[in-house]
């Protein structure tokens, strides 16, 4: 129990027979509740969990006949941890990369009201992320990014593919999560559907950690940004009409959409109109008008968009 609360921790795991015991070992005591949830292993996982849960009494393995994914697991782990009724619930790798000796940095902006989800950042101080993190990860990280804070509304956020979280039960009951993406990707979508109900979120600098010799992560850089693209591109659009129509009319919905339309069409167009000329077609002056006329509010509507959007994350 930390002040007053009571704190779950949820640890998927696939695999991670090497570091599972680890991880294990160095949960804090403040921890009411673990709950490992091996997503259908085929290694040793399960061993090393239920060896672990003869000397540690709070630990409880949840297993899955087929693999959800990571985000699967944690989902598993949040309707465990929900249903004991721990107040926070907080989420660590199974692959001992997540610092538990700071888990009171996630819990107190949760504990103290200010925010619903708190999530870890290890770009606030990018000295040793820079030194640690592998280049191609680090930038595919940034891209990703850059790509959440659209798609989200959380325009404040950093590192959006770091899984240190806490969130509270409330916010874990009113999520509908057979909605929710459950593969990789899963922290992105989860912040979708934390903005689309409204859930304030905060970041909480904390430190890399990566164990030399030991292959932690299961991300392939650029190819990950790639296949969880088309999911934020879905995420956005569902976020849009189930925030801004759905619960409460806004009328950014409208920019949003009358900006897609008419910035493409005015590029488009554009693209066209350079080819007419390069053909010697020739173009006329009320063309090129509605071309640009196109281009400059369709960006405008976008940004007016964005930065309503961006006053209604916050």
């Amino acid at each position: 129990m930390y002040r007053d609360k009571t704190v779950g921790l949820v640890i998927p795991a696939f695999n991670e027979e090497i570091l599972i015991g680890p991880t294990l070992a160095k949960v804090p005591e403040l921890v009411d509740r673990i709950f490992v949830v091996d997503d259908c292993s085929t290694d040793a996982t399960c061993r090393v969990v239920e060896e672990r849960a003869g000397v540690d009494q709070r630990v409880t393995l949840l297993r899955h006949d087929l693999n959800r994914g990571p985000g699967g697991a944690i989902i598993t782990g949040y309707r465990a941890s929900a249903q004991a009724k721990m107040d926070l619930t907080v989420v660590v790798g199974g692959d001992d990369q997540m610092p538990l000796d700071t888990i009171t940095d996630l819990l107190d902006p949760v504990v103290d009201g200010r925010c619903d989800y708190s999530k870890g950042n290890r770009f606030h101080h990018i000295g040793p992320t820079l030194e640690k993190m592998p280049k191609i990860r680090l930038w595919a990280n940034m891209l990703i990014t850059a790509l959440t804070k659209i798609c989200s509304g959380y325009y404040k956020v950093m590192d959006v593919v770091d899984g240190y979280t806490c969130i509270t039960r409330q916010a874990i009951e009113i999520i509908n999560w057979e909605k929710v993406w459950p593969g990789y990707g899963y922290p992105m979508n989860f912040l979708v559907h934390l903005n689309a109900h409204g859930f304030k979120i905060k970041d909480v600098p904390r430190r890399p950690i990566y164990l030399p010799g030991v292959q932690q992560s299961k991300i392939k850089g650029f190819s990950y940004a790639l296949k969880v693209s088309p999911m934020l591109l879905r995420s956005f659009f569902w976020r849009l009409l189930y925030r801004y129509l759905y619960r409460d009319f806004h009328p950014l919905v409208f920019f949003y959409f009358l900006g897609l339309i008419l910035l493409p069409l005015g590029l488009l167009q554009g693209v066209w109109l350079i080819f007419k000329q390069l053909s010697g077609a020739g173009v006329s002056g009320p063309q090129a008008v509605f071309c640009a006329m196109c281009v400059i509010t369709g960006a405008q509507f976008l940004l007016f968009a964005m930065f309503f959007d961006m006053e209604e994350g916050k």
